[in-house]
């Protein structure tokens, strides 16, 4: 049997980790867990009843969080206008200049937006953005030619969404930090998209079959599926 972490142990006298919560119970009982040294991350995370080897299933999305994500988000841009993207707030901002020192292994940014103009360039880098999810994508609303709103819209907490190949999905929604009503609030916004996303194509009975909530150095607490099969 795997050893339990003193972390764990300290947990399990504070809450019944095998027991369903509703979702203010889960953000409270997270609230009374040993704490790290550093401000944790929040994350809720879904198991979906989806075939995730079919195409036509895919899950994903994006979603304003209500009381932002407590995260300094460094976003670039590719646009040929880049004193107006920097203007607008943009960490960085340019082209083909980005394109070369991306090429050559730079990758020190969590969020990238094109123009359409500029995506036309920028679909070149795929196999190096595509595998850490910093493609920019229409989907996700980070391709757009409204540059400022979308700098915007990033910076003031709107997270993305992608089920994994194992049909689950993990969402940062804020930190420790957080009042209690914070991280409620962050959460039912992200359980309502994560709801809504269910692809046309899905057929089965049950599409949300496990949400847990967590930081980045707690146990899992279970929320009680009354929370989001009734959306």
């Amino acid at each position: 049997m795997q050893k339990q972490s003193k972390r764990y142990r300290s947990a399990l006298t504070v809450a019944d980790l095998a027991k369903e919560y509703t979702l203010k119970e889960a953000v409270e009982v997270l609230a009374k867990f040993p704490k790290a040294k550093f401000d944790e991350t929040v994350e809720v995370s879904f198991r979906l009843g989806v075939d995730a080897t079919q195409g036509d299933q895919m899950v994903r999305g994006t979603t304003p969080l209500p009381n932002g994500s407590g995260k300094k988000v460094r976003v670039l841009v590719f646009t040929d206008n880049a004193q107006a993207a920097l203007d607008a707030g943009a960490d960085y901002a340019g082209l083909q200049d980005l394109m070369q020192k991306i090429n050559a292994g730079w990758l020190d940014f969590d969020v990238a937006i094109a123009t359409t103009e500029a995506m036309k360039t920028v679909r070149s880098l795929a196999r190096v953005l595509g595998p850490k999810g910093l493609m920019p994508n229409p989907k996700s609303g980070t391709v757009t030619d409204d540059i400022v709103a979308g700098i915007k819209a990033v910076k003031a907490g709107r997270v993305e969404f992608k089920m994994d190949k194992a049909a689950n999905i993990g969402v940062g929604i804020g930190k420790r930090s957080f009042t209690t009503a914070q991280v409620v609030e962050n959460a039912q916004a992200v359980i309502s998209a994560v709801a809504k996303a269910k692809p046309a194509s899905f057929k089965g009975s049950v599409f949300i079959k496990t949400c847990v909530l967590s930081s980045t150095m707690s146990p899992a607490v279970r929320i009680a599926s009354s929370e989001y099969n009734k959306l």
